[in-house]
């Protein structure tokens, strides 16, 4: 039986232990940002050397006139559009290789090194390719139908409402979008976490074929459901707390960053701007170790308990690229198998004497007179 655990302190515990897993991810998404934040500083520079409306954001920080700017950047021939659209794709891929080696690292005893959170992203890639195509079709069904009823609802408020009253109606919808979003969510993360965990058994052999890895997603959907269920009063409102807490990090720097945009010099308000985006992305690492810690403790029953990597609390010295093999027994133990009785070092006893051959019945045996010779 595993160990019950608090997975909200659980989860902070597996986050700094295997605090490389979420420093890698940082340093890929900043580089990705300077990169494709190069053109647009360039636009910006220009734009703010040659017009007389920078003057709006340096002697007064003015929102007005960074709407105006990336209004003009969208318009202008190679905008900042196509490279913020160009980044899409490689974030995606960036994705896709790191969060599956986290999740292995927080499952196993494996140190969170680059190079394990990239074969462990190349092993598991199209099962999270498959698993972000299944979240956008069941998402897209199930809150398409929400946002469309909220513009009607909107709708309906604007015709009959005015003033506080019609902005907390409003809003309501959009709170309750949230919420079946962030259960989608969780969800989804539960998926994942079970595949990665799935992928840690051998799937049973046919037809005589070597065994492998279980790559099935569609075996860890109903497991999640299951454990999702019956830990929802749980696991949903540490998710809703961790999600709220990011936010409210990354609001707060902004915040401050803004008003330190109008002094000469730039650094710190960058450097408080990463540290807002890097405490989201703690948050949500956080997240990541919450639903581990809570999979540890619902693990998925498959038909091959034998792991190929030890899980956490456990030390075991299987090597995860070779299984060990079971030692094959020889023909003659399936023919004649052996006695499963235990044995005795009592002495064999002397076997009785044969019996004398008798032409006659033993009257001390049968008890009846013997028949009389005939004469």
């Amino acid at each position: 039986m595993p160990e019950r655990r608090n997975i909200f302190l659980h989860g902070l515990w597996l986050t700094l232990r295997r605090f490389p897993a979420l420093l890698w991810p940082y340093i890929f998404n900043l580089g990705l940002a300077l990169v494709f934040s190069i053109r647009l500083h360039s636009q910006f520079s220009s734009m703010m050397t040659h017009s007389l409306a920078a003057q709006r954001l340096t002697s007064g920080f003015d929102l007005s006139f960074l709407g105006e700017s990336f209004g003009r950047l969208q318009q202008s021939p190679g905008g900042s559009a196509a490279g913020s659209y160009s980044s899409i794709p490689l974030y995606l891929v960036i994705y896709f290789l790191l969060v599956p080696g986290t999740l292995f690292c927080y499952q196993t005893k494996s140190p969170a090194r680059l190079s394990t959170l990239l074969h462990q992203g190349l092993l598991h890639f199209w099962r999270f390719v498959r698993i972000t195509l299944l979240t956008l079709i069941i998402s897209g069904l199930i809150l398409g139908p929400l946002v469309f009823l909220q513009g009607k609802w909107a709708d309906h408020v604007d015709d009959h409402a005015t003033g506080r009253h019609a902005f907390f109606a409003t809003l309501a919808g959009y709170v309750i979008i949230f919420l079946v979003a962030s259960i989608l969510r969780l969800y989804f993360d539960l998926v994942e976490v079970y595949t990665v965990q799935l992928g840690l058994h051998l799937r049973a052999p046919v037809f005589g074929k070597q065994a492998k890895p279980d790559r099935r997603v569609r075996r860890t959907l109903g497991p999640a459901w299951r454990t999702l269920r019956a830990n929802f009063s749980q696991a949903w409102p540490i998710f809703l707390f961790l999600t709220l807490l990011g936010a409210a990090a990354v609001i707060l720097t902004a915040r401050i960053s803004m008003h330190m945009l109008a002094q000469p010099r730039v650094w710190p308000a960058f450097l408080l701007c990463q540290v807002g985006l890097f405490l989201l992305l703690l948050t949500r690492f956080w997240q990541r170790g919450a639903e581990t810690s809570l999979i540890l403790q619902n693990p998925i029953i498959t038909s091959t308990p034998l792991p190929i990597l030890p899980v956490v609390g456990k030390i075991s010295p299987i090597d995860p690229l070779h299984p060990p093999i079971p030692p094959v027994q020889p023909v003659t133990e399936h023919l004649y198998p052996r006695s499963t009785e235990p044995l005795t070092n009592e002495p064999i006893s002397n076997p009785e004497p044969a019996p004398p051959s008798l032409d006659e019945p033993d009257p001390g045996v049968f008890h009846h007179d013997p028949p009389k010779p005939t004469e």
